[in-house]
């Protein structure tokens, strides 16, 4: 069975950083994009930034040039660096897998993580 298991957010205050990671375990046959989406009190989720096995990048508008994310494949981790952090950026962080698991039918599947939470105040 495939997990992702988030960790790092918190409390920061505005204009601060924190680094969130993402570990994917159990039987995964191949990866081929990772990402992070987020989830505000009210509002639908959201995508913030994917990765591809290759280093191919897509980001949200609302967070270019003050995110960045990162894969180690060897250990089937993303990484989310969130720099300059505003209010409006508190929210649920998702992490996503775009996977084939290695016992299965061979089609590729989404997974989810449980979540961590973000958020930005004085």
């Amino acid at each position: 069975q495939v997990q992702l298991v988030e960790s790092g957010g918190g409390l920061v205050q505005p204009g601060g950083s924190l680094r969130l990671s993402c570990a994917a375990s159990g039987s995964i046959f191949a990866i081929y994009t990772m990402g992070w989406y987020r989830q505000a009190p009210g509002k639908q989720r959201e995508l913030v930034a994917t990765i591809t096995t290759d280093g191919s990048t897509t980001y949200a508008d609302s967070v270019k040039g003050r995110f960045t994310i990162s894969t180690d494949n060897a250990k089937k981790t993303v990484y989310l660096q969130l720099n300059s952090l505003k209010p409006e950026d508190t929210a649920v962080y998702y992490c996503n897998a775009d996977l084939v698991p290695r016992w299965g039918s061979g089609a590729r599947e989404d997974h989810w993580g449980q979540g961590t939470q973000v958020t930005v105040s004085s």
